[in-house]
């Protein structure tokens, strides 16, 4: 069953070709603090953006090798666009954002990416 998520107000909107997810990461850094993100990373032949990119903003920091998107209207973060360890282009989304997933049943791993 794909996952389909979004920002608060719904512009931003996406689907996601795979079942929910058992585990999240839960990264210190300094945005994912502030934002209490829950990450799910995946390929981006699974994602579909189902908006206008017209709706979103863009944030990237310190290397850019990670692309925030948020919504224009509500400022929510469903998702990031960027690149992985090796540098593969992923895909990472904010758990927090899918539609009736129980983030409280997640296995929650940590990563220290403060210190990165």
């Amino acid at each position: 069953m794909p996952i389909q998520g979004s920002c608060h107000c719904g512009k931003v909107a996406f689907s996601l070709a795979e079942g929910p997810p058992a585990r999240a990461m839960a990264c210190n850094c300094s945005i994912c603090r502030r934002k209490g993100y829950l990450h799910h990373f995946t390929i981006p032949a699974r994602f579909t953006l189902n908006c206008s990119r017209d709706d979103i903003q863009v944030y990237s920091f310190k290397t850019h090798a990670v692309r925030h998107q948020f919504c224009k209207t509500c400022g929510c973060a469903p998702f990031a666009e960027g690149l992985g360890s090796y540098g593969e282009p992923i895909i990472e989304i904010n758990l927090r954002c899918v539609d009736g997933l129980d983030v409280e049943r997640l296995e929650v791993v940590p990563y220290d990416g403060a210190s990165r």
